[in-house]
């Protein structure tokens, strides 16, 4: 059997470890990568190899020639254009004429080939799939197979809502060249995402083989520093090269200690390496090939690349140093520093935590790198949480992350395309979003500023035909210290995660698009925005059916940019408005307290006689109802008031609801036909669910509603001018709809679960609730008689939340409390 390594990629993620060479030469344990994979090939009898190559392929063709060094017979096939993985091995075809494996050049990994060929061979399967258990299985395929290791499901790059399990595909296959039918050439063509499921679409014997051994993909930098300490611990059977002198310390030819160096061990020091006295070589460090260590240096958790010169007093912790660098006299370094080849760190130098250089780079002697570190300090798994980067102002969202973070959003955008910023009424906002200008501007982008504008203006404006994207900065709500930095698209949408992935690998990179001084942004302000809001919102409600209502309403305003907009529609309904804190205040003190406001605003509707109360969030997209007879509605009671007032009104056939939405709300829907679209928890995706044809509202139990007839987001004001229009419409005051409202039995609980065991979690409750009907739009939702269950996986906290339905408060409670405690038994 001939075996593929593909060995194409551009580890961008490795940067700068792989901005001058190839992720299949980096070392582990001074022996490349791809190495390492061609001793497991040969362990199983696979000695005829073909690698499939592109960026920068003759640095692999040099060091591998043809095979023969290494024990192997190697062929290469070269990818003039990025082909996929299932491309890439087309384009090797001529070479595979019988059945095949298919691995990765860079992985670390002792799994059992054998094993996974004699599944193959036993089930006379087209593809057989190597699979794996991980901790976190954000970053790979998820692979769903049944009792017979046939496959039932993909899932590429889950969320963890989609996380129904932490089974997943390490990228291993065995194959029969009949494949080669279902790949497309001349063109990039996906195993996983479409050859995979084209197979299973058709019915054809695609197998999974959990595999038995060490598997990791060295992806990252954090990935790259662990396989090294699994294999020191032994974890992986890999040859280490060079002799073990004492249990876990392997020492090189050629290689010097002097006697009164200090080698703790686990370490590996490398051929011709010379470490002199007071030198203290700590655990988990491994030395390449030509390396000095000079006296009373120290080193610890560190990995240094061949030919590097380490000077005296040097202090190494938790470090990756690249090839031929020079560190200086008292340089230090501090946990996650990653050095680039040929870099030179001057005497005395530090850098921080994190810092990045990459190579051929001069740091100045005594220059002091502190790189923000903010963000890996809080722990947070990702730059992007619920309601986009946030944190606390001028410590952790600082005017340095503004700018960089708005760099890698406009390097998404084609050079010379518009922006539209805007903030809230927050110093720290105004401070932040100049930064965040100043970023866009540097990498050619325009902005066109709003200055202060509620979030639902801000979209409203980006849709016009010459705005590719948006930013806004706000206070967080109840946490007035910190501020968020949202996206939107060039729809006024908030970004997907995809978008936000790639945001996030250029931000970590800092592989920042520069243009010349002529290529540089421009800032300019909307005009007449307000305007234009306020006559497409009146276009979208009968006016003069509103107007003779001749409702009273109390309205909050809650400080918020929702002041400027509102005036303008309300003028044209004839209303008799009573606003409350109609102005702009720089403090966002209600952001803590919008319910105590809601009871004073029930307080004003009840001494008014007002037919309706609101109260608008100072972002303009939350809104709090209050009833004619002043009862503060809750969330769940405002969204099941506008689905019963809906029907009749309705632009389309269906209705856009979160997963965890009552069922209440879809018995009102059914009994008038109206159709429902679920949809995960988050807010980008209920507003992509808006933009479908066919759905005319959607809504969450948040105080979040859309009409997408006016716009695919969040709005409080336009849900506002609605409700009054559907009370007109209907002739009803809102007290007699919320009376009429059923019951609704909803609990939330969460539960504590380490995030390196949230996708065993949800695999095992998925195989324990196999027998019953399961809704996996988001998380795992489990239906009972009379009720259902959802259990989620959080994605910024290490927690799992649980939802549970039931026909009464005490049955709901019941259900919530027996799937939170099956998850705290999993929990290890």
């Amino acid at each position: 059997m001939k075996a593929v390594i593909m060995a194409g990629g551009e580890g961008t993620r490795l940067r700068p470890l792989t901005s001058n060479a190839p992720k299949p030469l980096l070392p582990l344990v001074n022996r490349p990568m791809m190495e390492h994979v061609i001793d497991l090939l040969k362990r199983h009898g696979i000695d005829e190899i073909v690698v499939t190559v592109a960026f920068m392929a003759n640095a692999i063709r040099d060091y591998f020639g043809d095979g023969s060094d290494f024990g192997v017979k190697i062929a290469y096939a070269t990818e003039e254009t990025p082909l996929g993985t299932a491309g890439s091995v087309r384009n090797a075809m001529e070479h595979l004429t019988e059945r095949f494996l298919v691995i990765s050049g860079d992985v670390l990994t002792d799994v059992d080939l054998s094993a996974i060929i004699d599944v193959h061979e036993a089930n006379q399967a087209m593809a057989t799939i190597g699979l794996a258990h991980v901790d976190n299985p954000l970053e790979f395929g998820i692979v769903i197979t049944r009792e017979d290791g046939s496959i039932e499901r993909f899932l590429e790059k889950p969320t963890w809502g989609q996380v129904f399990s932490d089974t997943i595909n390490t990228g291993m296959f065995v194959l029969e060249p009949e494949i080669f039918d279902y790949i497309e050439p001349d063109r990039s063509v996906d195993f996983s995402s479409e050859v995979f499921p084209k197979l299973l679409a058709e019915g054809k014997p695609l197998f999974g083989a959990i595999t038995e051994g060490y598997w990791e993909d060295v992806g990252t930098l954090e990935a790259y520093v662990r396989a090294h300490k699994d294999i020191l611990d032994r974890k992986v059977e890999v040859e280490i090269p060079g002799f073990e002198i004492r249990p876990g310390v392997w020492l090189a030819e050629n290689a010097e200690v002097n006697p009164d160096a200090t080698i703790a061990g686990p370490a590996v020091i490398g051929e011709n390496c010379r470490i002199e006295a007071g030198a203290v070589i700590g655990e988990y460090s491994v030395l390449g090939a030509n390396v000095r260590v000079r006296n009373d240096a120290f080193l610890e958790r560190t990995v240094v690349n061949d030919n590097a010169y380490l000077g005296e007093a040097v202090r190494l912790r938790g470090t990756v140093v690249g090839r031929s660098c020079d560190l200086r006299k008292g340089v230090r370094t501090e946990e996650g520093v990653v050095i680039g080849d040929e870099c030179f760190l001057g005497e005395e130098a530090s850098l921080g935590s994190g810092v990045k250089v990459y190579a051929f780079k001069t740091v100045e002697p005594g220059a002091v790198v502190n790189e923000s570190i903010v963000w890996e300090s809080r722990g947070a798994r990702s730059l992007f949480g619920r309601i986009g980067a946030s944190g606390l102002a001028n410590v952790d969202i600082t005017p340095e992350f503004a700018v960089r973070v708005a760099m890698a959003y406009g390097g998404l955008l084609k050079k010379g395309t518009t922006v539209v910023t805007s903030r809230d009424s927050s110093r720290s906002s105004r401070m932040l979003k100049r930064a965040l200008m100043a970023g866009l501007n540097s990498v050619g982008i325009n902005v066109e500023d709003l200055e202060v504008a509620s979030v639902p203006v801000t979209r409203f404006v980006m849709r016009r035909p010459n705005i590719r994207g948006g930013l806004t900065v706000r206070l967080v709500k109840g946490d007035p210290q910190s501020v968020a930095v949202r996206f939107f698209d060039e729809d006024g949408l908030d970004i997907t995660e995809d978008v936000q992935r790639k945001i996030e690998r250029l931000y970590a990179r800092q592989d920042f698009r520069r243009v010349f001084p002529g290529e540089i942004g421009d800032i300019g302000f909307a005009s007449r925005a307000l305007e234009h809001y306020a006559d497409a919102l009146g276009a979208t409600v009968d006016m003069s059916r509103i107007r003779a209502a001749r409702s009273k309403v109390v309205i909050d305003y809650a400080y918020g940019s929702a002041s400027f907009a509102m005036p303008n529609v309300l003028s044209k309904l004839g209303l008799e408005v009573l606003a409350v804190n109609p102005f702009i205040s720089t403090a966002g003190v209600l952001r803590d307290d919008l319910d105590g406001h809601a009871t004073a605003v029930a307080d004003l509707v009840r001494s008014s006689g007002s037919q309706l109360g609101a109260v608008i969030d100072p972002d303009g997209e939350q809104l709090r109802l209050v009833d004619d007879e002043g009862h503060v509605l809750t969330h769940s009671e405002s969204l099941l008031s506008l689905l019963t007032l809906l029907p009749g009104t309705l632009f389309g056939d269906r209705v856009a609801l979160p997963v965890n939405t009552s069922q209440a709300a879809v018995r009102i829907l059914e009994e008038h036909g109206i159709k429902i679209r679920w949809t995960k928890l988050s807010n980008p995706a209920l507003m992509d669910a808006a933009t479908e044809a066919g759905v005319g509202f959607a809504g969450n139990q948040s105080g979040n509603f859309i009409l997408p007839g006016f716009m695919p987001g969040f709005d409080a004001a336009a849900t506002l001018v609605k409700v009054l229009d559907l009370m007109a419409f209907h002739e009803r005051k809102l007290s007699d709809v919320v009376a009429g409202l059923p019951r609704v039995h909803v609990v939330h609980d969460t539960v504590v679960t380490p995030w390196d065991q949230k996708g065993a979690v949800m695999r095992t409750l998925m195989e324990q609730s196999k027998d019953r009907d399961l809704v996996l739009v988001d998380g795992v939702k489990v239906l009972h008689d009379g009720g259902w269950a959802l259990a989620l996986p959080d994605p910024e906290e290490p927690v799992t939340h649980i939802w549970a339905e039931g026909s009464s408060a005490d049955s709901a409670r019941r259900l919530a409390e027996e799937y939170a405690r099956r998850i705290r038994q999993m929990v290890r």
